[in-house]
């Protein structure tokens, strides 16, 4: 049996073609994340964020400002950390993005190369939901008890994590508050299923070639 992963993360968004330009602009995604139109009702922190991991500070802040030119709002201004240097943004359709590095020093000019993306997906009991994903195929890559859990990304562009929803809002600096739709479709060749937190995983498509 393969290892089940990720294969595309769609975010819904009222205006996929003003978001489809902004993530083109800010981050140069165009083919890793998935835009399908959307009205579903949500209001305050939808449980998840987006993570982008760089391989230093100025391409931290380097992203951090493409995103900013492009009509983002800044959570947490980029930083430097215990474990790094960092930054938060939402981006106008409401998904929020953090872009950090673990490098505390340049080591050359700043680029756009994203090395990771990983989906932190806040949740209630991150035992419960560790025990859910591995049932349904997914391979543990590291284990923080009860705070963190990183799944092993195979092939996949996209990583996925589990953190406390209260830790996460924290984290990238918002509220945990939040009702109505996540915003979010997970495609992985374990879907369909929904998980303990409502998150919905379907069927993985292919990537649709133009």
């Amino acid at each position: 049996m393969t290892m089940a992963s990720i294969e595309s993360v769609t975010l819904d968004v009222a205006d996929p073609t003003a978001a489809d330009r902004f993530y083109t602009a800010a981050f140069g995604l165009d083919t890793q994340i998935r835009l399908r139109a959307s009205e579903a009702p949500t209001t305050g922190f939808r449980g998840f964020t987006l993570a982008l991991t760089v391989s230093q500070p100025a391409t931290v802040s380097s992203l951090i400002d493409a995103a900013l030119d492009a009509g983002a709002t800044a959570l947490k201004p980029a930083a430097k950390s215990l474990w790094g240097y960092g930054g938060v943004v939402q981006a106008p359709d409401g998904t929020i993005w953090k872009v950090a590095t673990s490098a505390k020093k340049d080591t050359g000019p700043a680029t756009r190369q994203i090395d990771e993306i990983v989906l932190l997906l806040g949740v209630a009991d991150v035992a419960a939901s560790k025990r859910f994903y591995v049932d349904q195929g997914l391979v543990v890559a590291k284990s923080f008890g009860r705070m963190y859990v990183e799944f092993a990304a195979g092939s996949s562009p996209v990583k996925l994590a589990l953190y406390r929803r209260r830790a996460l809002a924290k984290d990238v600096g918002v509220s945990p508050d939040g009702t109505g739709s996540h915003r979010l479709m997970i495609g992985g060749d374990a879907g369909p299923f929904t998980d303990p937190d409502g998150f919905a995983w379907e069927a993985a498509s292919p990537a649709l070639t133009p």
